[in-house]
């Protein structure tokens, strides 16, 4: 396959094979949508969609229910169960564990997991790259003359793709630019939304040089049809992709730090959010609606922050200046992480001031999934919450509608002989019950939970379920995260408004002395240079709101009787370590 233009201006393209490799929570409604989208670039006939997953024992499975017309994404997943099993029925989706199958792929996604490394900032690209390693070896017997499109949908740390990733090919005799075409095109999906993610939300498109953003949007305009594609480098795409989840993982942090004194001096934290949010003209509905998604500023407290972006995110937009040695202590992305990691010991300090110690009691935890109408349990805080109670001394209980028993984290953890998917078995003899999830079930059967606990004492709401005044008016006792009683005062809010905006402020500036160093050090072109103004206008495109302001001076707050962010104090002393940067850069 050779990609050039043809005289009308339009590449000269044929694609009659699509690769997507790793069937998870990406590359399976990825894989389904473009199998659907029957695209014929080139061809008269519609390109087949081959799926590879590698025959491990936990996810060798997935081949045969691919191949049998079964997604194998479980939980909620409106409209996937039906596109898998017609694309499959109409012979344009198949599933394999031989990468041979693909050598001769016109286009191939690359939708595999990335982490990164304990106790460290540094990307741990393992299974990344032992699929890098299996597609790199399989490209070596491509046909003559063949250059596939190769598109990383994983997150990448910045610098990624024009470090690691080429180098790894070239390492196998592939070159970038000439035997093949290396781009990325993070993903912005959301569990239980994947179908309406993919076709609804702005993507980025990227690559290495000028002309592969415009080949993956041929591609990909197919199945983003309400979304625009933007084209941009590789490197921008880094940045705005780890960006967006590691702001998100910071305003869920200053959430928690203002829901804590809410919770000690019985303040109505969700009040207090709206009228914030209303004044940062950033509202949305999830106060008031569990299974909203929260995009306004001021997001919601849990007990904590879960799945497989928001706690390495950050740590991964850090990780070249960490690298190099740069004093990372004040860094609001870092501070976050550790402020969002305490959230499971905060829920239970909540319910001990409220219901007394819980060692020796039978405790309940109601949603093992760290997202709501879900089974992905990576990260789930209930499962730190779980260890934490155990080791209290209680009895724990974990419950989930969709959390197989044999999933790989409860096993990780010795945690399933805690699991069942028997809520009566759950709560039946709980003194205590947490509510973890906000899973559409305990939101609908909310008052079944109270029918089936028989001896229960008091319940904790973590998650923004509305049961305060179910359990009220059943006697039980009550204590949730943010559920104070007294309405928020002006002084208090305008306090937490002006915090707000020293912090975001904070990762401004953050994230402009980031461009500069990542442009000093990893940029081998003008293409490839990051810009900040590029990064606030992609990543204003995100649909859970990246709102960056332009970076400058960040004020200073003084403490409300005694209170004082952790975050705005970082924002302040990085402000002072550095100067501004330039408007409009």
């Amino acid at each position: 396959m050779k990609i050039k233009l043809n005289e009308n201006g339009h590449f000269d393209w044929k694609v009659r094979k699509i690769a997507v490799i790793g069937p998870g929570i990406v590359g399976m409604p990825m894989a389904a949508l473009l199998a659907r989208a029957r695209i014929s670039i080139g061809v008269s006939q519609p390109a087949e969609v081959v799926v590879v997953q590698r025959n491990s024992p936990n996810s060798g499975w997935k081949v045969g229910a691919i191949n049998a017309g079964r997604s194998v994404i479980g939980g909620i997943e409106p409209e996937l169960d039906g596109i898998v099993e017609e694309a499959v029925k109409e012979g344009l989706l198949s599933a394999t564990h031989d990468y041979r199958q693909i050598a001769d792929a016109d286009v191939i996604l690359v939708c595999v997991q990335t982490d990164k490394k304990p106790d460290s900032c540094e990307p741990d690209y393992g299974p990344l790259f032992g699929a890098l390693d299996s597609l790199a070896a399989a490209l070596r017997e491509k046909p003559a003359g063949h250059v596939p499109l190769v598109i990383i949908e994983s997150t990448l740390a910045p610098s990624t793709m024009n470090t690691l990733i080429t180098d790894h090919f070239a390492r196998y005799g592939l070159i970038e630019g000439q035997d093949i075409l290396l781009g990325n095109s993070p993903n912005r999906v959301m569990p239980g939304r994947l179908v309406e993610r993919i076709s609804r939300s702005d993507k980025l498109v990227a690559g290495l040089r000028a002309g592969t953003p415009f080949l993956i949007r041929a591609i990909y305009r197919h199945i983003v049809t309400e979304g625009a594609l933007h084209p941009t480098s590789s490197l921008a795409a880094e940045v705005v992709k780890t960006l967006e989840n590691a702001y998100r993982d910071v305003r869920i942090a200053y959430a928690s730090e203002i829901a804590r004194y809410c919770n000690r001096h019985d303040i109505d934290f969700y009040a207090l959010r709206d009228q914030v949010n209303q004044r940062l003209a950033q509202v949305d509905a999830a106060s008031r609606d569990p299974n909203a998604v929260p995009s306004g500023g001021l997001l919601i407290p849990t007990a904590g922050v879960g799945g497989h972006c928001l706690p390495k995110d950050g740590a991964l937009l850090c990780w070249r200046r960490a690298e190099s040695g740069f004093d990372t202590a004040d860094s609001l992305f870092l501070q976050a992480r550790l402020i969002n990691e305490e959230s499971p010991a905060e829920t239970i300090r909540l319910a001990e001031r409220r219901f007394g110690r819980l060692g020796g009691k039978k405790v309940a935890i109601l949603g093992t999934a760290y997202r709501f109408n879900s089974e992905d349990t990576r990260n789930a805080p209930s499962l730190a919450l779980a260890r934490q109670l155990i080791e209290k001394g209680c009895r724990v209980t974990l419950h989930d509608p969709f959390v197989k028993p044999d999933d790989q984290n409860l096993l990780r953890t010795r945690l399933n002989r805690h699991f069942t998917r028997s809520l009566g078995c759950a709560v039946y003899d709980a003194d205590y019950i947490f509510l973890a999830t906000a899973h559409k079930d305990y939101l609908e059967g909310r008052g079944g939970i109270f029918d089936k606990a028989l001896r229960l004492k008091g319940i904790v709401e973590a998650c923004n379920l509305p049961v305060r005044i179910e359990a009220i008016s059943r006697g039980i006792a009550f204590a949730g995260i943010g559920r104070g009683a007294k309405a928020p005062g002006e002084e208090f809010a305008d306090f937490v408004y002006r915090g707000f905006r020293a912090v975001e402020k904070g990762v401004a500036n953050e994230v402009f002395a980031l461009t500069e160093f990542l442009n000093e050090r990893f940029v081998p072109d003008e293409f490839g240079r990051v810009r900040f103004r590029d990064v606030r206008r992609l990543a204003a495109s995100c649909n859970t709101g990246c709102l960056i302001p332009e970076p400058g001076p960040v004020e200073e707050v003084r403490p409300f009787r005694g209170f004082a962010s952790r975050l705005v104090a970082c924002a302040v002393r990085m402000y002072r370590g550095q100067p501004a940067a330039p408007v409009g850069k």
